[in-house]
């Protein structure tokens, strides 16, 4: 029997309005353990496109629909999921609203970039997230 990681999709959501005023990033906290503030994501299902769950899973957790801008990585660390051995597709994704919890997530949040909370993030979304900055900084990714 084969044994590979579990495979997931995290995405970092920029909100905008009805006028394309950007309002945030969305973070969520979970409602399962483990517990704390997260980005929006999930579980691969078997048969399922890899951005057909991020999608998905954007829609389940946050209640919005996500237009995908890029492929920010993989973030496949052993030790970044301490339930099991999760491989993460991270994407950066464009929505309008507000995002709103729902299924596993407990509450929805929308942050500016100057207040992101890297430090209380759970797993690696941290270092996820100062990635995707340092994207921002180097002009290879726009809000």
């Amino acid at each position: 029997m084969i044994h590979t990681p579990y495979l997931a999709v995290d995405g970092i959501v920029a909100c905008y309005g009805s006028h394309n005023e950007f309002l945030g990033i969305a973070l969520i906290e979970r409602r399962n353990p483990p517990y704390g503030l997260a980005l929006p994501g999930g579980f691969v299902d078997v048969g399922e496109r890899v951005e057909a769950a991020l999608v998905r899973e954007m829609r389940e957790e946050i209640s919005l629909e996500v237009q995908i801008t890029a492929l920010l990585g993989i973030y496949s660390d052993p030790k970044r999921d301490t339930r099991f051995h999760t491989a993460s597709a991270v994407y950066i994704c464009r929505a309008f609203g507000t995002p709103v919890a729902a299924d596993d997530a407990k509450e929805a949040f929308l942050y500016q970039i100057e207040a992101l909370p890297l430090e209380r993030l759970c797993f690696d979304h941290g270092e996820i997230l100062r990635d995707f900055l340092e994207h921002i900084a180097q002009g290879k990714t726009t809000l």
